[in-house]
């Protein structure tokens, strides 16, 4: 017998709340969500998973690429620390596209030398186009969109309230854990 999905409501009790993150590294709304990630984070702890997705759109000319960067820097153990330095620069990357996304590589640490050939390469395509494909089978329209507990939250028209509505889903999850 399969074992439910661990969005699924009824998942079983273990391990912590994932909250999948739907992301642009090139879209404002992002980077306005980052304080809400961050509070997020900072209140939960280990007891929320974060996981970035990619929804790259197509009226950010860079938003491929820089997701293709992000998971360069997964790789190299820094991706939320990338993920918010290109998200604090976001009109830079409109201007500077790929040269942006590997001097903040090196900024961070990272091997940048890396960071290029990645983007030449392409040795990250096939998992940010599997993330959008996944995305916008669920139903993503727009960044960022959070999914927690089988719920989608769209913030990609307003992030009033949004991040009350993500708390209020993982308390509840939190909670039935502990019952």
């Amino acid at each position: 017998m399969s074992e439910p999905s661990p969005l699924s409501p009824a998942a079983p009790p273990s391990g912590p709340v994932v909250l999948e993150v739907w992301c642009e590294l090139q879209c404002p709304d992002c980077r306005a969500a980052l304080d809400d990630v961050r509070a997020l984070r900072a209140r939960y702890g280990a007891e929320l998973e974060l996981r970035l997705r990619h929804f790259p759109l197509e009226k950010h000319k860079h938003s491929f690429a820089a997701a293709q960067a992000a998971e360069e820097a997964a790789e190299q153990g820094r991706l939320w620390p990338y993920v918010e330095a290109v998200l604090g620069r976001v009109e830079e990357l409109d201007r500077r596209g790929d040269a942006l996304l590997i001097e903040v590589a090196g900024e961070l640490g990272l091997n940048a030398e890396e960071f290029d050939t990645a983007l030449i390469d392409g040795r990250h395509i096939l998992t940010v186009d599997a993330d959008q494909a996944e995305g916008k089978a669920i139903g993503v329209t727009g960044t960022p969109t959070y999914v927690v507990g089988g719920e989608r939250l769209d913030g990609g028209r307003s992030q009033e309230g949004l991040r009350a509505r993500v708390e209020a889903v993982v308390d509840r999850l939190r909670a039935g854990r502990e019952a």
